[in-house]
């Protein structure tokens, strides 16, 4: 049976950020075309010899400068088939996480992206294509992936206060969280290493610097360690 098909492939990127107390979205305003000076978020055509990881991260690096930490593969947009009025697009969203210090920006002029500027997520732009749902639904993942993996500390400095990993937490989920519950349950699993680092203090007990050991997460992890955080 011939087959009739006329259908192009793109990659989207949701890079979360976190930075003083407040979760970011990447995103790039569009220099060309139909959508001029319009936001949206980073991403672009798979070429024929790449694979969607190779995509994305090409797309990424060449939209915005940076590099991630984290990244997976988020859901494939495409049951609206006039989510882009140029023509039939599927887009396969991948999510990623970058933390503080990364996240300074350059555009490279070769792309078809204007400039490339942090937004918090509540605070977005309006946007094309369907990437509103699109970050909506990435930002969903994040939230649940946040009490069953430990993917925040993506989103931390190497080292960070207890109290900023607490923030984090609080802000992500957009819930409040029982402090002492929280830490005890975090210390508990015995992932996180005190260093002898003290932050400086006007008043109060002097907080000590944590850095997040992932190499014994992943050894807790291969003997059956489950990571899991429960909110009341």
């Amino acid at each position: 049976m011939p087959i009739s098909q006329d259908i192009k492939v793109a990659v989207d990127a949701i890079v979360f950020g976190y930075e003083k107390n407040e979760l970011f979205v990447l995103l790039v305003r569009q220099k060309l075309g139909v959508l001029k000076n319009t936001w949206c978020l980073p991403g672009g055509f798979v070429l024929n010899e790449e694979t969607l990881t190779e995509a994305v991260t090409r797309e990424l690096h060449e939209e915005t400068g940076i590099t991630v930490n984290y990244m997976e593969q988020l859901y494939t947009f495409g049951d609206d088939i006039n989510r882009d009025q140029r023509f039939r697009v599927i887009s396969v969203a991948y999510f990623a996480l970058i933390e503080p210090s990364k996240m300074i920006l350059t555009t490279q002029t070769a792309t078809d992206a204007e400039s490339a500027q942090w937004f918090p997520i509540h605070e977005l732009p309006e946007l094309g294509f369907d990437h509103k749902k699109i970050i909506h639904t990435a930002f969903e993942r994040l939230q649940s992936k946040l009490t069953y993996q430990p993917i925040g500390f993506d989103l931390l400095d190497d080292e960070f206060l207890f109290s900023d990993l607490e923030n984090l937490y609080a802000t992500i989920l957009e819930k409040p969280l029982d402090r002492r519950n929280f830490r005890k349950k975090i210390l508990s699993f015995g992932i996180i290493d005190e260093t002898n680092k003290i932050a400086p203090s006007k008043s109060g007990r002097p907080a000590r610097f944590f850095r997040f050991n992932k190499q014994k997460y992943l050894d807790l992890s291969t003997a059956g360690f489950f990571f899991e955080i429960k909110f009341a």
